[in-house]
């Protein structure tokens, strides 16, 4: 029988695993689990990716952590998820609707269920799928409920070209999601 047609077959697993839970401060999300990240079962687990350092360098851990880590991460009130879960690899890699309307409307009920204070897409394209229009860096008109949502430009070793120059909107985030203390 056809995968397609059985309606008993099993979902496809996900890649990474979300880390959701209620009273989260802020939930980033990517497209998808990238091929390292994939690989060795880790958010962000390239050397090169910026996101474990930028993460203590603005302040939402109290130290450094490994990729392989990530599952402390809600103690400190900061949760991950992608767009694309049953799929990895770069944004161009990705097969074609895996950031469709579809796994946005899912992406939008898990965020809705828990709620975050803010929703950070950790790119323009996660950011701009989402939307489904042109958006910028920073906060969105838009909201999930009462969750926030801003995009943030690439950790990615791919977008560091210009990270020096963008690493402010990590810091505006992080500031906006400890309430401007």
């Amino acid at each position: 029988m056809d995968a397609r047609l059985d309606m008993t077959a099993e979902p496809p697993a996900f890649v990474l695993p979300d880390l959701l839970q209620p009273g989260l401060r802020i939930v980033f999300c990517g497209t998808a689990a990238g091929t390292t990240s994939a690989r060795r079962g880790h958010y962000y687990a390239h050397p090169q990716n910026k996101f474990w350092p930028t993460l203590h360098a603005i302040g939402l851990t109290p130290r450094r952590l490994d990729p392989s880590e990530f599952p402390l991460l809600p103690g400190w009130g900061v949760g991950l998820t992608d767009i694309a879960k049953t799929v990895s690899g770069m944004d161009k890699e990705l097969p074609s609707g895996s950031l469709g309307r579809l796994a946005c409307d899912a992406l939008h009920l898990r965020i809705l269920t828990h709620q975050p204070a803010i929703l950070a897409f950790t790119s323009l394209t996660a950011g701009r799928r989402y939307l489904r229009r042109q958006a910028e860096f920073g906060e969105q008109s838009e909201t999930i409920g009462a969750t926030r949502i801003w995009l943030l430009p690439s950790p990615s070793p791919a977008a560091n070209w210009n990270w020096r120059e963008h690493e402010r909107w990590w810091r505006a985030v992080a500031e906006g999601a400890r309430g401007g203390e």
